[in-house]
């Protein structure tokens, strides 16, 4: 709300002892913060992950790692926070301001327009009660459709509930241990069908260091589009000295009506899985992404 996007609260707490339970609940809201931190003041017990238990610290990884793989579309939120004014996490009324529902919630909120996060907040709780405004939903680890309106979702100790909105294609990316290496990794598309199956999204990169990279056109930014069941991308801006090194591998897409019988990328056939989520699965792609590239299913 005044503009400053890089924010989030020290995880765990800074002053005062958090319990391992509430810890680690905490270290799952706060890979959704965008300032993500563990820190606390030198009277207090540590509370990093490794203090606690194997499970804690595996719980801890695995939203880690979500964080990580969805680095491409966070960092692209940023982009459009310092071009356009955009907020990065916002509360849904943001995107629903004609629901009026969505006033009162502060417990749930979004990436962007497109991912919805639902945490936990409270001790020996393994639900947690979510609203879902007018839009199609898809859970972002089944792929599978949710209703709107109030639903209570299992919230096992390993998971915080994310789900994904329909019509918005999420730019990913395998993750690793660092940045630096994630980066290296080849990248990935969710495409979250709408009511009408269609899907828009988009991608801002550079090297992750250098300063004004937009002003100095080092940068490669492009646009994704799904219709009449093809994925098709746009090239922007092309100007990302190691633009070439970027490789499209997989693509995820929610809402696939029927299973299709074929899919072909760039005009060749390609492999590919059809669950009863409607979900289709396009892997062992290299498709370089400096290039434009069509992608479609029948």
């Amino acid at each position: 709300m005044f503009g400053i996007p890089m924010v989030g609260a020290d995880i765990c707490g800074f002053a005062g002892d958090a319990t391992e339970q509430l810890c680690q609940r905490w270290q799952q809201l706060g890979a959704f913060y965008p300032f993500s931190r563990n820190h606390n003041d030198l009277n207090s017990k540590d509370q990093d992950p490794t203090v606690f238990s194997e499970a804690m610290q595996a719980s801890t990884r695995k939203a880690l790692l979500i964080r990580y793989s969805l680095l491409p579309y966070l960092y692209t939120l940023f982009h459009k926070a310092n071009r356009h004014g955009y907020t990065v996490a916002r509360p849904l009324f943001f995107e629903f301001p004609k629901d009026t529902t969505t006033y009162s919630i502060d417990r749930q909120f979004l990436w962007g327009e497109a991912l919805m996060i639902t945490p936990v907040l409270e001790e020996n709780a393994l639900s947690v009660d979510a609203y879902f405004p007018d839009d199609v939903w898809y859970d972002f680890y089944t792929g599978g459709k949710v209703k709107t309106g109030h639903v209570q979702l299992p919230a096992p100790m390993d998971v915080i509930n994310l789900h994904v909105r329909g019509g918005y294609v999420i730019p990913m990316q395998n993750p690793a241990l660092t940045t630096t290496a994630s980066r290296t990794n080849k990248f990935a598309l969710m495409v979250a069908m709408s009511s009408n199956l269609t899907a828009n999204g988009a991608l801002f990169w550079d090297d992750g260091d250098t300063i004004d990279t937009f002003e100095k056109n080092l940068i490669i930014a492009m646009k994704f589009k799904a219709e009449n069941g093809t994925i098709t991308s746009q090239v922007m801006h092309d100007g990302y000295p190691e633009a070439t090194s970027m490789v499209l591998g997989s693509v995820q897409v929610l809402g696939v009506p029927s299973k299709p019988s074929t899919v072909t990328a760039n005009g060749k056939l390609v492999q590919f899985t059809y669950n009863s989520n409607m979900v289709l699965n396009i892997t062992d792609m290299s498709l370089p992404m400096n290039k434009e590239f069509s992608i479609t299913w029948t």
